[in-house]
């Protein structure tokens, strides 16, 4: 030995480009500002104000209102997911998975469902005593799960015209 210490050399792979797996989520900002997601937008925030209204209450006197929580918070948290997905555009990234149809589904079984909760609920409103607490919140429920309904109505058309200009669906 001549008194140079060798040492061990590391190797590090070398690594491509290709090989290095990047998420691609992005805002999408001009989604916020189309009539789909200034729609998606009105539904989290009547259907929150539904939920909180009624949720702030004795609603669990009333087996009716239970109902309406229900359908307001199911909606809520579907509709949520929808947007996060659709915001995100990681709707782009599953094209296995038919979206036009997804929303129109969602869209549509919300609206019904949403539509009979806020009949329920003006019923209920009816029979409760004025003036009081729980008539004033359920009052202002009815009215956000009307104005709810609208935006899923509206909503139901949008993603039906969508739906129908989807390559590969014919509907008949």
């Amino acid at each position: 030995m001549d008194g140079t210490a060798e040492g061990t050399t590391w190797r590090v792979p070398a690594f491509h480009q290709n090989d290095i797996s990047t998420s691609s989520l992005t805002f999408n900002q001009p989604f916020i500002t189309s009539p789909k997601g200034l729609l998606l937008v009105a539904e989290i925030v009547f259907g929150f104000l539904v939920w909180i209204l009624v949720g702030g209450t004795d609603y669990l006197l009333l087996p009716a209102l239970c109902w309406v929580m229900f359908v307001s918070v199911l909606c809520w948290i579907l509709t949520l997911c929808l947007f996060i997905i659709y915001l995100t555009g990681a709707h782009s990234r599953a094209p296995q998975i038919p979206w036009s149809t997804l929303s129109l589904c969602v869209n549509a079984s919300a609206s019904a469902l949403y539509l009979i909760a806020a009949v329920v609920n003006a019923f209920t409103v009816n029979d409760a005593t004025r003036g009081r607490h729980n008539y004033k919140c359920w009052a202002a429920s009815t009215c956000f799960a009307f104005l709810t309904t609208l935006c899923y109505t509206c909503s139901s058309f949008l993603s039906l015209q969508d739906w129908k200009n989807t390559p590969g669906v014919n509907p008949q």
